[in-house]
């Protein structure tokens, strides 16, 4: 058993200075002993197109693909355009739920947000919906929605308020948790 927990954190924004992205790279910092978090970028992903699964998946499409079988978990961080998740993020989760058996299925799952007066809410419950519906196994608690975030990032988009940066250390901490109590119980989905 390796010494450490693999996670996979990504960002569902393409956006230059993207808090959520800012959150992933925080997170790459801030990852409590015994957790390493490497960053997957969704930029170069193309459309899903169902017409190309009987072919071999794009390249960026394989190397997710790759990149989520090896992980031990997900981290997703969720921006919220329009009361939902971004295309992008979804297009990612459409390609990564293909394939037999998904490297979704059993998969620990973290998900947290930045942005607008609620913090991304809504965009990572409709996340929930989607994970549950590929049996990702959920960390429900603790939840970290990180509201009016342009006060707590710099112009780069990185994490720079120490008391958000505290609180995500604390998620990445009962994340770790999670995903160990995820491996020891087969039949969990969420809690």
């Amino acid at each position: 058993m390796a010494d450490h927990l693999n996670v996979l954190g990504v960002s569902g924004s393409l956006r230059q200075g993207s808090f959520n992205t800012g959150l992933i790279r925080a997170a790459v910092e801030l990852q409590p002993d015994g957790l390493r978090c490497t960053r997957f970028d969704l930029h170069d992903i193309p459309l899903f197109n169902s017409d190309l699964e009987d072919e071999a998946p794009p390249a960026p499409v394989a190397s997710f693909y790759s990149a989520l079988t090896s992980a031990d978990a997900l981290l997703l961080a969720v921006p919220e355009y329009n009361y939902s998740i971004t295309g992008v993020l979804k297009n990612a989760i459409d390609w990564a739920s293909r394939g037999d058996p998904s490297p979704l299925d059993g998969k620990p799952l973290a998900i947290l947000g930045a942005g607008g007066r609620h913090g991304t809410v809504r965009a990572q419950s409709h996340m929930r919906q989607i994970a549950l519906h590929n049996s990702m196994r959920v960390m429900i608690d603790p939840e970290l929605h990180i509201a009016r975030p342009r006060k707590l990032f710099d112009d780069q988009g990185n994490l720079t308020d120490e008391q958000t940066r505290t609180r995500l250390r604390e998620f990445l901490v009962a994340f770790a948790a999670w995903i160990t109590h995820s491996q020891n119980d087969p039949t969990l989905r969420y809690i």
